[in-house]
């Protein structure tokens, strides 16, 4: 028997329906889901799961370094702790950019403020510049902007910002956390795609003022659907998201990427839509069956090294060579062909 763990939080809908269908489907090939059930880890603890689903890691550093040891064990962890402890917005950002993905201008910032419990004090910050040349960042992003943190999410500590009176009033607020100002896109439609298995893409009419999805199949152009879907596939290629919302904001008929670090995204019925809940379940249950089944360590990890030709993909020394189909350097990567069925 496979064992399937889900590891959540204040959850109330999905991890049940979750667990009712990775039981139901994959009861032939001897594959069953339980929650994840944790009271101390030894070292060497062998793996008692074949997949974990983490959903709530990012908030207990308990369950990630637990994660991390199950990786060791041999267990296939969504999504990969290793890469999710390590990321940011702003890496994501970057890292798109030079993908050839539409990403609006970015400026990392200093943060206003740090923790109480870190001494840090004007001799520990003498790398800073002072005074930042707030209006010199604001004529290049332009305006207005918006300010928000390098990681994070919920939309919590978000303002738009006209001006520098304004921008520095909200900087003001963001002690101890890192913030990016971003050029503001005025979008005259937005999507959230939910992502599984890197490249099964879903794009969703999602409306962020009211934070609702809406079920509209006939939102999207064609044109516009399929580069949607080719973006969103390249963002989790490269960062190894296997369970991921990425959000596009559409101006001018481009599709800029806002937001795709959402590793443990909103799952709940009564925000996704009944449709769309009885999609997800389905979806995540065929995936993590899929992983019981046929995953391979390698898949999890990003691969925005080998994408961008600096070397082998991220978290395996030698690779991509005998992890991605015995490709060499310089031959054309995998994730440029069609996906296969479940990738």
């Amino acid at each position: 028997m496979k064992k399937i763990g889900l590891l959540c939080g204040r959850e109330y809908s999905f991890p049940p329906a979750f667990i009712v269908k990775v039981n139901e489907l994959g009861k032939k090939d001897g594959v069953a889901a339980e929650f994840v059930k944790l009271g101390g880890t030894p070292m060497g603890e062998p793996a008692k799961y074949s997949v974990i689903v983490d959903r709530i890691s990012h908030e207990v550093a308990y369950y990630r370094g637990f994660l991390k040891h199950a990786v060791l064990e041999g267990t296939y962890v969504i999504n990969n702790p290793f890469w999710w402890s390590a990321d940011d917005k702003y890496f994501n950002y970057s890292v798109a950019t030079k993908l050839g993905i539409a990403i609006p201008k970015t400026i990392l910032l200093p943060q206003k403020g740090y923790p109480a419990d870190v001494d840090i004090t004007s001799e520990s910050l003498h790398n800073l510049e002072y005074p930042l040349d707030w209006e010199g960042m604001l004529d290049y992003v332009g305006r207005p902007a918006i300010l928000k943190p390098f990681s994070g999410g919920g939309w919590k500590h978000v303002y738009k910002v006209h001006n520098k009176l304004e921008l520095l009033a909200a900087y003001d607020q963001t002690s101890p956390y890192c913030m990016t100002l971003q050029q503001f896109i005025d979008f005259s439609q937005y999507v959230r795609c939910f992502s599984f298995g890197k490249t099964d893409i879903i794009p969703v009419h999602y409306d962020p003022k009211e934070r609702k999805y809406l079920v509209d199949h006939a939102y999207l152009a064609s044109e516009l659907g399929v580069r949607i879907v080719k973006d969103a596939q390249i963002i989790n290629q490269a960062l190894g998201y296997e369970m991921n919302t990425i959000e596009f904001a559409i101006q001018d008929g481009v599709p800029y990427a806002i937001d795709f670090l959402n590793p443990a995204p909103d799952f709940e019925r009564d925000r996704i839509t009944e449709f769309y809940f009885e999609l997800v379940v389905e979806k995540m249950a065929r995936l993590v069956i899929d992983r019981a089944l046929h995953g391979q360590a390698y898949n999890s990890w990003p691969r925005w090294e080998e994408m961008l030709g600096m070397g082998a993909a991220g978290g395996f020394t030698g690779a991509p060579k005998s992890a991605a189909s015995g490709q060499k350097s310089g031959a054309v990567p995998a994730w440029s062909s069609p996906p296969a069925q479940g990738s």
